[in-house]
């Protein structure tokens, strides 16, 4: 097993992904930039970052992991393009990397996307080496 990576050195590779993935300069990929209102992430671009940080850092990730799947097919976890507190219970056991405070006062659907910034990518890549 590979010496603990710092932080610094897990956003320094998982910005070199987004950068490779998505053609966006280095410059425009700060901690806090999401991947799709900053980044211009399309999903298709999910399956390719995924694919990346698998090759990147020598694991796994299973489908659903790092990025939600199928929650807008469940009624039971959205409502009126709400996601309900059992949809959003859901949502945080399935994805312990994303902060959901701001999202959870308004859980609109469609503003779920908006929460993967490139810090979730490396909270997430910290939680997997650890």
């Amino acid at each position: 097993m590979a010496a603990t990576m710092t932080r610094d050195e897990i956003f320094q590779k998982v910005k070199t992904v987004l950068v490779d993935a998505l053609a966006v300069d280095e410059d425009e990929v700060s901690s806090q930039a999401s991947l799709i209102k900053d980044l211009g992430a399309e999903s298709i671009d999910f399956l390719d970052i995924v694919f990346k940080l698998e090759q990147t850092f020598g694991f796994k990730i299973a489908q659903g992991e790092l990025f939600p799947e199928n929650v807008a097919q469940n009624p039971e976890y959205v409502q009126a393009g709400k996601v309900t507190p059992k949809g959003i219970s859901e949502l945080k056991s399935k994805l312990p990397h994303l902060n959901f405070e701001k999202w959870e006062s308004d859980p609109a659907l469609g503003k779920l996307a908006e929460m993967f910034t490139v810090d979730t990518i490396v909270r997430f890549v910290e939680k997997k080496l650890s």
